[in-house]
C-alpha cells in the first residue's frame, strides 16, 4: 500500500502541475467566466481530475469487492486516464490475492509472475518493493503453507508503543513496564468493593 500511496502522490504532483500550467496559460478574466468558455472548462476540468486523484488513497487502498459507487467511480476515471496509477493499483491487487492463496504451489507460482511483471513495470516504488519481497520470498511462502504471521505480535508491539509514550511523565520505568503487564497480558486485578464475577452469578 505504501508503494501505490507513493505513486497516487506523484501522479497527483504532475496532474496538479499540469493545471496549473493550463492555469498559466489561458488566465481568467475578471467576473464569472461565460458558459461556453472552452479554456475555462479545460482548467476546471485539469483542476478536478488532481483534486480526484488526490482524494483517492482510501478507493485505492481498499479492495473492489468492498467499494462503494463514488469509490468505483474513482478507480474507473483513474483506469481510463491514468494507466500508471491503475497499473501500480493492479499490481497492490494482485499481491493482495496472492497471500490468500492457500495452495504453496499456486501460491509460488503468482509470486513469480508477480515478481515479473513488477520488475518490468518501469515505477520506482514498485521496483523498490520487488527488490524486497524477491529477498523475502521464502519466507512469504513459508507464510502461507503454515498459515501464520506476525499480525499477533505486531499488534502487541503497537499496544506496547502507545503505551510508551503514554507513559511520558511517569516518575520511573517500573509504572510503564506494570502499564505494558496489565495491558498485554491476561492479568486480573480485583477492583475494591468489587463482587468477583463468579460470585456474582451465584
Amino acid at each position: 500500500m505504501k508503494a501505490l500511496d507513493e505513486v497516487r502522490r506523484e501522479v497527483w504532483r504532475e496532474a496538479y502541475s499540469e493545471a496549473l500550467q493550463l492555469a498559466k496559460e489561458h488566465p481568467r478574466g475578471k467576473g464569472r467566466p461565460k458558459a461556453d468558455d472552452a479554456e475555462s472548462a479545460m482548467v476546471k476540468a485539469a483542476k478536478a481530475k488532481a483534486e480526484e486523484i488526490k482524494n483517492s488513497a482510501y478507493a485505492l487502498g481498499k479492495a473492489p469487492e468492498h467499494l462503494t459507487e463514488n469509490q468505483q467511480a474513482k478507480v474507473a476515471m483513474i483506469a481510463e486516464n491514468n494507466k500508471r496509477l491503475y497499473r501500480a493499483y493492479r499490481m497492490k491487487e494482485m499481491l493482495r490475492l496472492l497471500l490468500k492463496v492457500r495452495d504453496v504451489d499456486e501460491a509460488a507460482a503468482e509470486l513469480k509472475r508477480w515478481l515479473w511483471w513488477t520488475s518490468h513495470s518501469r515505477i520506482k516504488a514498485f521496483r523498490e518493493l520487488y527488490l524486497k519481497i524477491k529477498r523475502h520470498r521464502g519466507h512469504i511462502l513459508n507464510a502461507i503453507r503454515l498459515r501464520m504471521s506476525n499480525a499477533r505480535i505486531e499488534a502487541t508491539n503497537n499496544k506496547i508503543k502507545l503505551i510508551v509514550r503514554k507513559a511520558y511523565g511517569f516518575r520511573n520505568i517500573q509504572n510503564m513496564l506494570d502499564m505494558v503487564y496489565l495491558v498485554c497480558s491476561d492479568l486480573k486485578v480485583p477492583l475494591p468493593n468489587r463482587k468477583p464475577k463468579a460470585a456474582q452469578s451465584a
